[in-house]
């Protein structure tokens, strides 16, 4: 499956890891068809680290999401460059709708035991088309917005994410 991420710098294809990391990409996926990410925001850029978004929409309000899904980062997947996995809080198993694409290999994100300091964080996917566009995210100047840090002072919209059968 290839997820086509449509934003305000380019598009984004994603090849989707459905084998590795199936609750994730069906997640993915159902957040996608139902049209969830369209319009919501890159709400997180950090330099040589990440850009996060699909939670937020472009006044910083969080949308409400579907129940948290069960983390898959045990998957033998890593967080290297290009690759999209599933942001979450402190809680292991709380990743909802917003993801991330690593700027650049993040070994520190991955799976290394099933305890709360050792899950990590699940990688589904790998950018097969459109790194510039992530790029050209990473740069957009950032600051503070309300109690939120590395917030883009320009809003990066997520337009459309559509994903389609390989």
């Amino acid at each position: 499956m290839i997820a086509k991420i449509k934003t305000s710098h380019g598009l984004i294809s994603i090849a989707l890891d459905a084998t590795a990391a199936p609750e994730t990409v069906a997640n993915f996926k159902r957040y996608a068809d139902e049209g969830f990410y369209d319009n919501t925001i890159f709400h997180r850029v950090i330099p040589g680290f990440m850009i996060q978004g699909g939670g937020f929409d472009s006044n910083m309000q969080q949308k409400t999401t579907h129940a948290n899904i069960k983390n898959e980062a045990n998957n033998n997947l890593t967080n290297l460059t290009g690759t999209i996995a599933m942001a979450r809080t402190p809680d292991p198993h709380s990743a909802s709708s917003q993801f991330f694409i690593n700027l650049q290999d993040n070994a520190f994100l991955d799976f290394k035991s099933e305890t709360p300091d050792g899950w990590g964080y699940c990688v589904f996917g790998k950018t097969v088309d459109g790194m510039d566009s992530v790029e050209a995210i990473a740069k957009v100047p950032t600051g503070n917005q309300g109690h939120h840090g590395d917030v883009p002072l320009e809003t990066v919209t997520i337009e459309s994410v559509v994903v389609e059968e390989a």
